[in-house]
């Protein structure tokens, strides 16, 4: 995999919106369609395997509430699935039915009441659905043992000792692009504003875009164009139910990290036609999961030089994830027009205000505390 040899600006006009700002790049507010954000700082979609059919809980207020009271820009749900068995575990989240989205409703208010947009991912765990919550051993879980038998791309298991899926046909095809609409339509009526879809990972969606996972004969597979469509399909199925002017996130991975698999080369052709589509807001990069032969480079930031290709090729704009844990190194992936915004999974987990002690090392002046909490802004 080839890096461009200076992947980091995004083009003159940026930077000149970001020099006439006195703040630090990443508390530097953005707008996104019909949403400003006041800072680049996103909570990454992490699955809290905590719900009972599918319905939030106090565990789930609690933990998105502390994150927007922190001070993060973009207060995203975990994955939440769009019939159970779309779900990772059967403690995962889901919007399905009403039940769902009114128990919502009193956690997307206290986000947006905190000055943090409320955002939801959507997905759907295809081939990698029901599995035992990581504490668990996350080891398949059979019909026999209360799962349930799972669908995919193909009918090829993620790996030695998991479950043979069940091809999708046309029909599954159809139902499944029926169930994400309409799910998209009970986020929009509960007030969320910010919709990421998921398709990385190795769930669903990449099932469909990765050689290593799509063997299908039919008008889905084979070809970059075919094994696309269901993606475009997707994104068609939200557009269907979410207004333009609402911002679309899509997370991808941006490679599988396997020979012959998805490749920066792939994400970035892909986005080059979701930017002439204009139904995507920002490219969520992310990468792996799909295959277990994965050889991943992990360290600080090791995930930060896909999306600067994936925004220096395309012109679109993008985030990026990946143990990003000091100040200066968010800030630093912002000024330099690495991405448009940070995602902060595990450094939000330990540190839930993190963000208000980043402003304060960074000498963000204009970054206001809780009322609350005032009295502590001394250290």
């Amino acid at each position: 995999m080839t890096l461009p040899a200076d992947s980091r600006t995004s083009g003159e006009d940026e930077r000149r919106v970001l020099r006439r700002d006195p703040n630090p790049h990443l508390f530097r507010p953005i707008t996104i369609g019909s949403v400003t954000v006041k800072n680049r700082i996103m909570l990454s979609p992490m699955c809290q395997y905590s719900a009972t059919d599918g319905v939030m809980n106090d565990w789930h207020f609690a933990h998105l509430a502390a994150r927007a009271v922190g001070g993060v820009g973009i207060v995203c749900t975990e994955a939440v699935h769009t019939e159970p068995r779309a779900r990772i575990t059967k403690y995962c989240l889901g919007l399905w039915n009403d039940v769902q989205r009114d128990a919502m409703k009193r956690v997307v208010d206290f986000i947006a009441a905190q000055g943090a947009v409320p955002a939801i991912q959507f997905g759907h765990a295809g081939r990698k659905a029901s599995v035992g919550r990581p504490w668990e051993g996350s080891h398949p879980v059979s019909p026999a043992e209360g799962g349930w038998e799972v669908i995919g791309a193909s009918g090829r298991p993620y790996a030695k000792g998991w479950p043979v899926p069940i091809e999708m046909n046309r029909s599954m095809i159809e139902k499944s692009l029926a169930e994400l609409a309409t799910a998209v339509r009970r986020a929009r009526e509960v007030g969320f504003r910010i919709i990421d879809i998921h398709g990385a990972h190795g769930y669903l969606i990449h099932q469909f875009l990765s050689p290593l996972s799509n063997f299908r004969q039919d008008e889905y597979g084979g070809s970059f164009d075919n094994r696309i469509r269901f993606l475009l399909q997707s994104l068609d199925a939200v557009r269907s139910e979410w207004p333009r002017e609402n911002p679309l996130f899509l997370r991808i991975s941006v490679t599988d990290w396997v020979e012959g698999g998805w490749s920066l080369e792939d994400s970035i052709a892909l986005c080059r036609i979701l930017k002439v589509r204009g139904d995507v807001d920002l490219i969520d990069c992310s990468s792996g999961g799909n295959d277990p032969r994965q050889q991943i480079p992990i360290h600080p930031g090791y995930q930060v030089p896909l999306a600067a290709a994936v925004k220096a090729a395309t012109g679109m704009r993008t985030s990026t994830a990946g143990l990003i844990h000091s100040a200066d190194m968010a800030e630093s992936i912002i000024a330099n027009a690495q991405a448009d915004i940070v995602v902060m999974g595990r450094t939000l987990m330990a540190d839930p205000y993190w963000p208000l002690r980043a402003a304060v090392a960074l000498k963000a002046a204009t970054v206001k505390w809780p009322v609350q909490y005032e009295r502590s802004n001394i250290f």
